[in-house]
């Protein structure tokens, strides 16, 4: 066990000089490793070098392992929303990490990926895990379309930590349900919440 997983450190050590020399050839070739952190590692690396495409994302978000899939994930918030790979139906991923991940790179992607709005709400009003819906709130309030507001407000009386996020997701909406919301905000019994809302509301 102890020389596996030495040998797996250094195919992973292996690919991430791969990537910051430029050797994409040599990254790519890690993307096949049998240890799910060196496929990660690799994915990385490949990005480093400019060398990663869309299809290499596509693979690795069907990866067996959730750590590749989370990792892939992130990796696509530097692909615009508008080509390949898509990240709607990674946001039902059965891992809460990779949905986490995806949930991010959904707000980070310009422009936004057609559609993924409708599975950012369902994580934020749905999802069991409080990462995943504080998440996707921030992720509805990076996009900023008016077609999510319904669910970052229903998250304003969630856990703190999601009605703070979802506070702040309201910042690029407008209308009298957002002054209502950041209205009962501002007397929140959490801290934060409350803070959150005076600063949007300046």
């Amino acid at each position: 066990m102890a020389r596996r997983m030495a040998d797996a450190l250094a195919r992973r050590r292996a690919a991430a000089v791969a990537g910051h020399q430029g050797d994409a050839a040599s990254a790519r070739g890690f993307l096949a490793d049998p240890a799910p952190s060196v496929r990660a590692t690799a994915l990385g690396a490949l990005a480093r070098a400019g060398a990663l495409a869309g299809a290499d994302l596509g693979a690795a978000l069907a990866d067996p392992s959730p750590v590749v899939r989370a990792r892939a994930a992130e990796l696509t918030a530097g692909i615009p929303g508008n080509a390949d790979p898509a990240l709607a139906a990674v946001l039902g991923d059965t891992d809460g990490a990779v949905v986490e991940a995806a949930a991010w790179a959904s707000g980070e992607r310009q422009p936004p990926e057609p559609g993924v709005v409708t599975a950012l709400a369902a994580v934020a009003t749905g999802h069991d895990d409080l990462l995943c819906r504080e998440a996707a709130v921030a992720a509805l309030g990076a996009i900023g379309d008016p077609a999510g507001l319904a669910a970052v407000v229903a998250a304003t009386t969630d856990r703190p930590a999601v009605r703070r996020r979802a506070v702040l997701a309201l910042a690029p909406f407008h209308g009298p349900e957002v002054d209502a919301a950041l209205e009962r905000a501002l007397t929140d019994r959490d801290w934060q919440v409350r803070q959150a809302a005076e600063d949007v509301s300046r």
